[in-house]
């Protein structure tokens, strides 16, 4: 499945969530899915990319590290689904909004976490969205570089 259609799928599910337990599952898929996309950008992306998409896949690995992992079976881990990135830079774009999404939700649980070590899990996994979330940022960066020092294509001469 394409990246844009995996994190928009995240994305809602993680707004449907119900209570802890599910957001810490749509937390850690959205973790493991900055780690595919990271992987599969560092080895079929762009150039200017790939130091940063592996840093991401570092990264969302570590992400899913914090978290408690769920109990889901393959056909259930949206990650697993990726087959295509398509557009890398609208790819990029939903999966920061999701990082984004990801802390707010994880803010939210560390508030209200009774036990330390529930508290001391969620901001790590805290840390870990933001450092994807910066990845992402930086990739978008230098997409945003590359697109403005590429050549403007030449006229079509049959055209005219």
């Amino acid at each position: 499945m394409e990246a844009v259609r995996l994190i928009e799928a995240n994305r809602r599910a993680l707004a449907q969530s119900q209570g802890v337990p599910d957001i810490v599952v749509e937390s850690w898929q959205a973790q493991a899915l900055a780690q595919a996309i990271g992987s599969r950008l560092a080895v079929t992306g762009p150039p200017e990319l790939r130091g940063e998409a592996l840093g991401l896949s570092e990264v969302g690995g570590r992400g899913c590290g914090a978290l408690d992992a769920p109990t889901l079976g393959i056909g259930e881990i949206r990650a697993a689904q990726l087959t295509e990135i398509g557009d890398a830079r609208q790819a990029l774009l939903g999966l920061g909004g999701l990082l984004g999404e990801v802390g707010i939700a994880l803010v939210g649980i560390a508030c209200s976490a009774d036990e330390e070590g529930a508290y001391w899990q969620c901001m790590e996994a805290i840390d870990a969205a933001d450092e994807c979330r910066d990845r992402v940022l930086e990739m978008l960066r230098r997409l945003a570089v590359r697109e403005q020092s590429m050549p403007e294509p030449e006229p079509d001469s049959a055209a005219g």
